[in-house]
């Protein structure tokens, strides 16, 4: 048990369902105060009624100050989850891309505007940010995604560098394949690259308190992206290749 959320006050965004709903049972069960948000209400509300918890639906990047209410004026950990999985090569309309930007990275970026000040001010907070493994690595079929997710790690590293001796603490959770929504959406691609290895929400989640029990940044639910994330680094042409292998793999069953 991570004795430090209990009776905090914690968001979780896109919590309607899949890891965003395990996180936020997770807390619960940690004795945390939690705040459901979702685009849909009353998924959110479904879930927040499981453990007495309060649904605050809408656009994640417009809910701070609501959820600061709901919690008594304090936040003390946010859970950045909400995402686009969104698919297509360069050639994926504007739009496509520039949603994907706004979700998944500039979502995290407006919360932390408005958490930042507060936090710093007191000495503590945490942000939590679900990145996907397709934020260290890269996911086939999936370009608006695979950047976006980088994004949204690079900025969860950013934070973590700028703001840990200020008593900020970031946690990036980088799961390969999970069996929820997003995976099935995926289609063949995720049929091929992540469905053999794929993990509950809740696997998510226990990694996820593991992970802030040891005050580690990197979550990594699915230990083998370690291996694969140091063969990008020290191997890349080699490591190219092998992933333009499933790209072809891809292409022939798609």
């Amino acid at each position: 048990m991570v004795d430090s959320v209990q009776g905090q006050g914690v968001v979780v965004t896109g919590a309607g369902g899949g890891i965003g709903a395990a996180l936020a049972r997770r807390f619960a069960a940690e004795g945390a105060r939690v705040v459901v948000n979702d685009l849909d209400a009353a998924k959110a509300r479904a879930v927040a009624d499981e453990f007495g918890g309060t649904a605050v639906p809408g656009d994640a990047s417009e809910i701070i100050e609501q959820a600061r209410d709901a919690l008594g004026g304090t936040v003390d950990v946010y859970c950045a989850n909400a995402g686009l999985a969104s698919g297509g090569t360069e050639d994926a309309d504007e739009q496509v891309w520039a949603a994907a930007w706004d979700v998944n990275v500039m979502a995290h970026v407006r919360a932390a505007r408005a958490l930042l000040p507060g936090w710093l001010e007191r000495g503590e907070g945490r942000f939590v940010s679900t990145v996907s493994a397709a934020g260290l690595l890269t996911m086939v079929g999936a370009a608006p995604y695979s950047v976006s997710k980088h994004g949204a790690y690079a900025f969860a590293e950013w934070l973590s560098l700028t703001y840990r001796h200020r008593g900020l603490k970031v946690h990036a959770i980088c799961p390969q394949g999970v069996r929820t929504d997003m995976l099935t959406a995926a289609g063949t691609a995720g049929e091929l690259v992540l469905a053999p290895t794929a993990i509950e929400p809740e696997d998510v989640a226990d990694a996820l308190f593991t992970g802030m029990a040891d005050d580690r940044f990197l979550i990594l639910p699915h230990p083998e992206v370690a291996e694969y994330y140091r063969a990008r680094a020290s191997e890349p042409d080699r490591w190219l290749g092998s992933m333009n292998q499933i790209q072809q793999k891809w292409e022939a069953g798609s």
